[in-house]
């Protein structure tokens, strides 16, 4: 007879392996243990307030180190904060080199792993029916006019009654009373589930879960097909099925070792004011009527830590970026072999500006690119080509091939009255004009017009070899006699 799964999973965690065969980034606890070691995990004193206190340290240390906050405005929960807060963490968590962090992201997204369901779950250990939100989370209050506090690390899981396909994304929730979150809900699928369900009349079981491994955290990022389960991107990153299992009140999947779970539903018909709120563009998002969260339970671990991610820090602008530029590169590669890199900048909020790099693009193909990009995600405003002898990370390097090789009457694309992010302060709601830039080689330049200058041999230099600090007697060592 073949092992239930519980029984499976806790054979398989019993086997030695080798530091290879799981990614660190696979469990919270280990990826700050991670961080400790490699001295990148901060821990404050107790009691810094969760009003603006727990933000101004996380946003102090952002880059640099993890914060853990004990006892935060003396609640007995500890706050983290920071844990993918540089891109070269989200490779490490991810057990792979930097330079191949998108194309390992890509082939989660094309190569997804069924997750597994067991019953006996850390994140169930202690159960509340009785919610009050504020009492029993340590939730901070980030920005100067925020509207109060705000959860801001919960993946919302929704769960399509008729398919049971599921969808993971993360939303500024509000806390508006002790049992109850106001919800921005942006035009993906968690609002297509909704709309499917409000048109019947009825709401959406969700479930909101704090505290997961970065690579679960990453997976429920990706820009993936309505039909595709996050949760399943987690799994093929790992190289394993995630352990997940059913909320206590309703049909909802969840990750098995999450820290906290909160179950309820999008209320059908109700909207009521959320916002203001400080987001990735560096702006509040502005107070208006929003969809609502009624919460029905929250359970979570024995002892529990509780994530959050500052809203406009790096950690919330690469969490966006990174798994999207994997997204893109898959999407953009499909219809155009030529394109060989994509990179969302830190300057364009990672969302806004997009930078691809193309090999020896046919006449007038990279401004099909261009509009291909364009057409990808609605937050996608400006758009850069460049050919491959143009590091797309580097912005001093795009910035030189806009320089170089563009001429806005020949190379610049201008799409008025487009869809775009409902948080970019320049659109209306929303609405505003998109601007597409080819910055590569003409196809019929001479060939010396556009080659950059080089000095044979630079790269291969042992600069430790023959190079040292010049010493104080530096005039006598140069020997400078005519």
């Amino acid at each position: 007879m073949s092992p239930s799964p519980e029984q499976a999973l806790q054979d398989a965690a019993k086997k030695p392996m080798s530091t290879t065969d799981v990614p660190v980034g696979a469990s919270l606890r280990g990826w700050l243990d991670h961080l400790q070691a490699s001295g990148r995990l901060s821990l404050t004193e107790p009691g810094i307030d969760l009003r603006f206190g727990v933000a101004g340290v996380a946003n102090r240390l952002d880059g640099t180190s993890a914060s853990i906050f004990p006892r935060p405005s003396a609640h007995v929960v500890p706050v983290v904060s920071g844990l993918l807060s540089q891109r070269s963490w989200m490779a490490e968590a991810a057990g792979v080199g930097q330079e191949e962090l998108i194309s390992s992201f890509e082939n989660a997204c094309l190569s997804p792993v069924p997750w597994i369901e067991v019953a006996d779950a850390p994140c169930q250990q202690v159960v509340h029916h009785d919610v009050d939100l504020e009492k029993q989370l340590p939730i901070p209050t980030h920005n100067e006019h925020d509207y109060g506090a705000y959860i801001t690390a919960g993946l919302l899981i929704a769960r399509r009654p008729d398919t049971g396909v599921q969808n993971v994304s993360i939303h500024r929730l509000q806390v508006s009373s002790p049992d109850r979150l106001g919800a921005l809900l942006l035009p993906r699928h968690t609002l297509a589930f909704f709309h499917q369900q409000e048109r019947e009349g009825a709401d959406l079981d969700i479930a909101i879960v704090v505290g997961v491994d970065p690579l679960t955290l990453m997976a429920s990022q990706a820009i993936v097909p309505i039909d595709h389960d996050e949760l399943e991107i987690s799994g093929a990153l790992r190289g394993s099925p995630l352990p997940v299992t059913k909320c206590v009140t309703n049909e909802v999947r969840v990750p098995a070792d999450a820290e906290f779970v909160l179950e309820g539903r999008l209320l059908a018909n109700i909207r009521e004011p959320e916002g203001p709120f400080g987001e990735f563009p560096q702006y509040y998002g502005e107070r208006a009527e929003r969809h609502v969260i009624e919460v029905d339970a929250l359970t979570h671990r024995t002892s529990p830590i509780y994530h959050t991610i500052v809203g406009g820090s790096l950690e919330h602008l690469l969490l966006g970026g990174i798994p999207r530029e994997a997204s893109f590169l898959s999407h953009l590669r499909r219809s155009f072999p030529c394109v060989k890199d994509v990179h969302l900048s830190r300057g364009g909020t990672c969302r806004y500006h997009l930078s691809v790099q193309v090999d020896r693009p046919k006449a007038g193909e990279a401004k099909n690119v261009i509009l291909g990009a364009l057409g990808m995600h609605y937050d996608i405003k400006h758009v850069t080509v460049v050919d491959t002898d143009v590091d797309v990370h580097n912005p001093a390097e795009v910035e030189w091939a806009v320089a170089t090789r563009f001429q806005a009457d020949r190379d610049l694309i201008v799409v008025h009255g487009a869809q775009g992010s409902k948080l970019d302060p320049s659109t209306d709601d929303g609405f505003g004009s998109k601007m597409g830039l080819d910055a590569t080689v003409p196809v019929d330049a001479p060939p010396m017009k556009f080659t950059r200058i080089r000095v044979p041999g630079q790269e291969e230099l042992d600069l430790d070899q023959i190079v040292r600090s010049a010493p104080l007697n530096w005039e006598e060592r140069v020997g400078n006699v005519l």
